[in-house]
């Protein structure tokens, strides 16, 4: 089977080479998003200056008409996500677990800009259910080499 369905090209806006800003402009770190496997994939490769580092596997899943994201990182965080186009942003959400054991939600936002940027918004509820922001970051992309 290929991946010939346009759904795969939905979050095409995301593949490339970036800096990752945070809120107040410092840098977050690097990120390179590569579409593999003969396009059914975006391979997603991110560091910070500080030794944080993780990868996430992309793929549209055609039999349940969602897109889905597994992350894995040096922390040993696994985060799946599962979501799709919302109003021309890519929208994921999945389940997790604090801490403490208790049963959280996770939710990413990739919202491409009209300069080229993404934002990438990372939010999480408390034990409670109250949303929170995780991570607010703006990607730029890296001047070619």
């Amino acid at each position: 089977m290929t991946c010939s369905d346009p759904a795969y090209r939905q979050f095409d806006f995301w593949i490339g080479e970036w800096d990752v800003h945070k809120a107040d402009g410092s840098l977050a770190g690097t990120n390179r998003i590569d579409k593999e496997y003969g396009g059914c994939v975006l391979h997603e490769r991110y560091a910070t200056p500080k030794g944080y580092s993780g990868e996430s596997l992309n793929t549209y899943d055609v039999a349940r008409k969602v897109w889905h994201q597994s992350w894995v990182d040096n922390a040993g965080l696994l985060l799946l996500l599962d979501g799709g186009l919302v109003d021309g942003r890519m929208v994921m959400e999945g389940a997790g677990q604090a801490p403490n054991g208790a049963a959280i939600r996770h939710r990413i936002t990739w919202t491409p800009n009209p300069d080229g940027t993404v934002r990438q918004l990372w939010e999480s509820t408390d034990a409670g259910g109250k949303w929170s922001v995780a991570f607010d970051g703006l990607y730029k992309r890296r001047p070619a080499r």
